[in-house]
């Protein structure tokens, strides 16, 4: 789910990789095969840094003096390698979001790929505490390739991406658009926001009478969808 945006909405700042739910980048080669995905935004920089990354995978993917299994191994090894050759810059604007960082505490402390000590982290929740240190969490530019690195080259139709942008919490909005001109919310018009998508309550009533429907009608009108990010 996410709110309403007109096309002539407040836009807000955000991270790399914020809102995986709601858009992913894909970077094919010419035949539909899968060389890099970026979930979520990607400030413009690290989104040329990931396209030059791609073409680089294109041509292991169409050398022909390589066997499909060299490629796969090259491929996850490149990944990998990339992650770590990271600018400090791109990986500063890769953190999760807080509410993100919360959500995978709370629900998946001992199995996310975002937290790099699962026992330290239930640790913290048994203790009650959500708000884990930030050190205890990769970032989301290294988790991805992470990600990238476990499918190796694959056609588009067969890329599982919902496996792939499954981090974080399924609906939140910054109410951008209701922020004032000094930069704080007016939480009347936030409660009063459209919404699109389907919330917890219909997906759980459409999976019980075999039918999910949108909660919201959206993209008619003069209204525009978009990303709550």
């Amino acid at each position: 789910m996410s709110n309403l945006h007109d096309n002539f909405g407040n836009a807000v700042p955000t991270t790399n990789g914020a809102g995986p739910h709601n858009v992913q980048l894909f970077m094919l080669a010419p035949d539909g095969t899968v060389l890099n995905v970026l979930p979520g935004y990607w400030n413009p920089q690290d989104l040329v840094y990931e396209m030059q990354f791609a073409a680089q995978l294109n041509d292991i993917w169409t050398n022909p003096k390589l066997s499909r299994s060299q490629k796969d191994v090259m491929f996850q090894r490149m990944h990998l390698e990339h992650a770590r050759e990271h600018p400090p810059e791109m990986v500063q604007r890769s953190h999760l979001q807080g509410f993100d960082a919360m959500y995978e505490a709370e629900n998946h402390a001992s199995t996310s790929d975002f937290i790099k000590d699962h026992k330290a982290a239930e640790a913290y929740i048994q203790a009650g505490q959500t708000h884990l240190p930030g050190n205890m969490y990769k970032t989301t530019d290294q988790v991805m390739h992470e990600r990238m690195a476990k499918h190796g080259f694959v056609a588009y139709q067969n890329f599982d991406v919902a496996s792939f942008a499954d981090y974080g919490k399924q609906k939140y909005d910054k109410n951008e658009d209701a922020m004032m001109a000094n930069g704080q919310v007016d939480h009347e018009k936030a409660r009063q926001a459209q919404q699109i998508g389907i919330n917890k309550t219909e997906w759980n009533r459409g999976k019980n009478t075999g039918s999910a429907t949108n909660s919201h009608e959206w993209g008619n009108g003069s209204k525009a969808w978009g990303s709550s990010y």
